[in-house]
């Protein structure tokens, strides 16, 4: 998933990693309960940035499962990484939240890989791409907008 909404980049004095979710973000990250309800995962994994932490939290909370930061989904990975997080918790599954440059570059290479993500795929900020089966080949995919 990407990411939901955070205050805009520009204004933000911080270091980028720090920016949180605005309040439209998170009720989009608690919207994810209802969203994910049929979904079967045993781990969540997140990019260590704060608005994607803050995304995962109320279905970590829901669930009893801590979220795991990883580098591998931080904005601007090498999309091995998060390829590689994916053969890995494919047969168990896993919720992975990352940016908006790379879950596009995953989403580019299953394509390319033979999976039909639809005429107009899409990436926006809370979104949710469910890919099932060989995630490093042509997995099965379902787009879920945001809310």
């Amino acid at each position: 998933m990407r990411h939901a909404k955070a205050g805009q980049r520009s204004p933000w004095a911080e270091p980028d990693w720090l920016r949180p979710l605005t309040e439209p973000g998170q009720m989009q990250a608690r919207s994810l309960l209802v969203t994910l309800h049929k979904a079967h995962f045993a781990r969540i994994l997140s990019s260590p940035y704060v608005r994607c932490m803050e995304t995962v939290v109320p279905l970590a909370s829901h669930h009893g499962l801590p979220v795991e930061p990883t580098e591998a989904l931080t904005e601007g990975a090498a999309l091995d990484g998060a390829l590689a997080l994916l053969k890995e918790h494919a047969e168990h599954g896993a919720v992975l939240c990352s940016h908006g440059d790379v879950i596009p570059a995953i989403l580019d290479h299953v394509a390319a890989n033979g999976t039909d993500l639809g005429p107009d795929p899409r990436c926006e900020k809370g979104c949710v791409w469910i890919l099932t089966g060989d995630v490093t080949g042509a997995p099965k995919a379902k787009y879920i907008p945001a809310p």
